[in-house]
């Protein structure tokens, strides 16, 4: 019986929103981490940042910071999953081939783990178990 219960393919509704739930706030909460570092040394952050596609360094950043905490925020909370998930995406593409100079076998290799997960979601959606669902499931 636990053999055939832990060789199967099949999972419930419930199953694959608890693990959606467990995967959004994991990494939510973690690159909020990294945001609110930014954020609060935002300063600090600016004069060695990059600058991508002709951006000053100052709104490099500020998008960055939007992306990594505020982005992330919604995404622990399941709200408006799908549309905080494209700046995420971005940014970790950005993170992986430009300022990693895509070695996702070395130093890119977080932002593109990052970017496999963002990619997951934004195809599957924030399950029933977020605001998403609650706001536009009925």
């Amino acid at each position: 019986m636990m053999t055939k219960t832990v060789l199967t393919t099949k999972i419930s509704d419930t199953q694959l929103s608890l693990a959606l739930l467990i995967i959004r706030v994991t990494v939510g909460v973690l690159m909020a981490y990294h945001g609110y570092g930014k954020l609060i040394n935002f300063a600090e952050y600016e004069p060695k940042f990059m600058e991508f596609l002709g951006m000053s360094k100052n709104l490099s950043l500020g998008l960055v910071v939007f992306s990594e905490f505020f982005c992330s925020v919604f995404l622990i909370l399941g709200l408006l999953t799908r549309l905080a998930l494209i700046p995420l995406s971005i940014t970790m593409l950005v993170a992986a081939f430009q300022a990693h100079g895509g070695q996702i076998f070395g130093e890119g290799e977080m932002a593109f783990l990052y970017l496999a997960i963002y990619v997951s979601l934004l195809l599957t959606g924030a399950g029933k178990y977020s605001a998403d669902a609650f706001l536009f499931d009925k």
